[in-house]
C-alpha cells in the first residue's frame, strides 16, 4: 500500500501555491490536485500522476530542470521528441524515454554510464544484439547477457570473473562447451555443469573436491566409476553409490566385496 507524504512543496523545497500557477484552471476541473497531482511537486509520484491526468502537456516539461519531472514527462511526451533525452544527464530520464523508442536506439545505450540503464537494455534488446555487452564491467548485466544470448556465443563468457554469471553460462552453453566449465575453479559452477553432463563425461570427475559433484558421479556415471565412491567421505555420496550398485545387475555381492 502506497503511503502518500502530506506536504506540499516544490523541488526547490519551497511551499506551493496553487493560486499562481501557471495550471491553475486544471484545479477548477480536477486535472490536478495538491498533495495528489502536481506537475511542481517534488515527489515523482504526483508528478507522474499529473501527467496521467494532462498527457498533453508532458512535451512541454522535457527540459525541466527537475529530473524528476523530466523522467516523468517522458512516459507521456511526444515519441518523435524523445531521441534528444537519451543524452540527458539522469539515467531516469534516459531510461523513460528509450523504453518507448524502437529498440534500434537501445543500441547506442548499451554503453551507458549507469548500470540500471544497462541491466535494463540488456533485458529488452534481442539476443542477436548481446554480444558487446559480454564484456560489460558489472556482473549483473553479463548475468542477463549468459541468460538471453545466443547459446553458441556462450563460448566467450566460460572465463568470466563472476560465479553466478558462469553458472548462467553453464546452464545453457552447448555440451562441447561444458568441459572448461568442469575444470573451473569454483565449485558451484562445476556442479551445473555436471548436471548436464553424459555419465561417459562423468567418470572423470569421480576425484572431485565438491561432494555435489561427486554425487553427479555416483548418481550417473557408469556402474564401475560409481562403485568407486562406495567409501567416499560424504555419506550422502556412499548412499547414492550404494543404491546405484544394489539396482545394477544383482550386484550386490560385488559392493559387499569393494566395501571389505
Amino acid at each position: 500500500m502506497s503511503i502518500e507524504i502530506d506536504e506540499s512543496i516544490d523541488w526547490r523545497g519551497e511551499e506551493l501555491d496553487c493560486s499562481g500557477c501557471v495550471h491553475s484552471a486544471l484545479l477548477s476541473v480536477g486535472r490536478c490536485k495538491p498533495l495528489r497531482a502536481c506537475v511542481f511537486d517534488r515527489y515523482a509520484r504526483r508528478i507522474d500522476r499529473f501527467f496521467d491526468w494532462n498527457p498533453e502537456l508532458a512535451s512541454g516539461y522535457l527540459n525541466h530542470p527537475y529530473f524528476e519531472t523530466r523522467a516523468c514527462a517522458a512516459k507521456t511526451a511526444d515519441i518523435f521528441l524523445l531521441p534528444a533525452m537519451l543524452n540527458d544527464p539522469e539515467e531516469a530520464v534516459r531510461w523513460n524515454a528509450a523504453r518507448r523508442l524502437p529498440n534500434r536506439f537501445l543500441l547506442k545505450m548499451r554503453d551507458d554510464p549507469h548500470r540500471e540503464v544497462r541491466i535494463r537494455v540488456a533485458q529488452r534488446l534481442d539476443p542477436c544484439d548481446l554480444r558487446p555487452m559480454i564484456s560489460d564491467s558489472d556482473y549483473a548485466v553479463r548475468q542477463i547477457v549468459a541468460r538471453r544470448i545466443s547459446a553458441d556465443l556462450l563460448f566467450l563468457m566460460t572465463a568470466d570473473p563472476d560465479v553466478e554469471v558462469k553458472r548462467a553460462v553453464a546452464r545453457r552453453i552447448p555440451q562441447q562447451g561444458l568441459r572448461a566449465l568442469l575444470r573451473d575453479k569454483e565449485a558451484d559452477v562445476r556442479v551445473e555443469a555436471s548436471r548436464r553432463v553424459g555419465p561417459a563425461e562423468l567418470a572423470y570427475l569421480i576425484a572431485d573436491e565438491d561432494w555435489r559433484v561427486r554425487y553427479e558421479v555416483a548418481s550417473r556415471a557408469p556402474l564401475e566409476a560409481a562403485l568407486k565412491l562406495l567409501r567416499d567421505e560424504d555419506p550422502f555420496v556412499r548412499e547414492t553409490a550404494r543404491s546405484r550398485a544394489s539396482r545394477g545387475n544383482g550386484e550386490v555381492v560385488a559392493v559387499t566385496r569393494l566395501e571389505h
